[in-house]
């Protein structure tokens, strides 16, 4: 191929609005656990991580334990200067009870004024996965939505977290049309493109949405006991090949991908139903945290 064939090619891609194939730096990285243990890690303040995640049910501050282990996750992300992305999703004392878009938006109010500090939110976690009492239910969850948005202007919020599974675009049309207008940021859970190595689900969504996604959860799977219908593979060599593919794959397709949270950071034991971690209960580094490491630092040089 000659180098004025290559230089036209380019521009007449730019010119019909195609995203570049490879983008300079890549999504930013975070991390999604919901151990406070993580950010005293010296591991973790070395790669200089800015972002992770954390999951709190939407009633959790009605209730002292939650509360606990809230403050001192928040505190220990304070210390370690990492901005939290926070995910609203099912009560954990009563899972199949929803509250009104009033009774959200209080709930939500008492959080702003505990954390003020917080300006970065997710709707609701994996909102179209049946185990969640939303799934059918796009149209609460935009209402929660727009409560966000009201309440807190100058926050990030993103519509919902969606899980890669075949009700995907359906849901996201039926939230967007119940929102009035298309969310500038999504949350996507690509666990079932990224560990069957494929990008078929990646790609609906950006089709399906016109804002950005930020990939708030995904890892290459260990381990999991969890009863499911959706078959994956698993073992730590698995968690690595996942890992390449999701980083060599599918964060190259799109700039829109502007994020990318990695779940987890290490394992909890036996007693956890899934296992994605890049470090074993007992604190041993696998070879997935050294593919994260490897991505972090070549942003870092980018």
């Amino acid at each position: 191929m000659t180098r004025l064939f290559v230089v036209v090619l380019a521009a007449a891609a730019l010119a019909g609005g195609l995203a570049p194939a490879v983008h300079a730096r890549g999504a930013a990285i975070g991390i999604g656990d919901q151990k406070a243990s993580m950010f005293d890690d010296t591991r973790f303040r070395t790669l200089g991580i800015r972002f992770a995640r954390l999951t709190v049910a939407w009633d959790a501050l009605s209730h002292e334990w939650q509360r606990t282990e809230i403050d001192q996750w928040m505190a220990a992300a304070r210390r370690a200067n990492v901005d939290p992305l926070v995910t609203f999703g099912h009560s954990r004392t009563d899972r199949r009870s929803l509250p009104t878009p009033s009774r959200f938006k209080f709930e939500f109010r008492r959080f702003r004024e505990r954390y003020p500090w917080v300006d970065t939110y997710a709707t609701w976690n994996e909102a179209n996965h049946c185990g969640q009492p939303v799934c059918n239910r796009p149209a609460l969850v935009a209402a929660y939505y727009k409560a966000i948005r009201r309440e807190c202007r100058d926050c990030t919020v993103l519509a919902a977290e969606l899980l890669d599974m075949p009700n995907m675009v359906s849901w996201a049309r039926r939230f967007t049309k119940a929102a009035g207008h298309e969310p500038e940021v999504w949350g996507l859970h690509n666990y079932v493109d990224t560990n069957r190595f494929r990008t078929t689900s990646s790609r609906d969504m950006l089709r399906a949405v016109k804002g950005k996604i930020w990939l708030t959860e995904v890892g290459g799977l260990v381990r999991r006991t969890s009863k499911t219908k959706v078959p994956l593979d698993e073992s730590p060599t698995h968690a690595v090949r996942a890992l390449k593919w999701l980083f060599r794959e599918i964060i190259p397709m799109s700039d829109r991908f502007e994020r990318v949270y990695i779940y987890h950071w290490s394992a909890g034991g036996p007693q956890e139903n899934w296992d994605s971690a890049l470090f074993t209960p007992g604190g041993r580094p696998r070879e997935a945290y050294d593919i994260v490491k490897r991505q972090i630092l070549s942003r870092r040089r980018a």
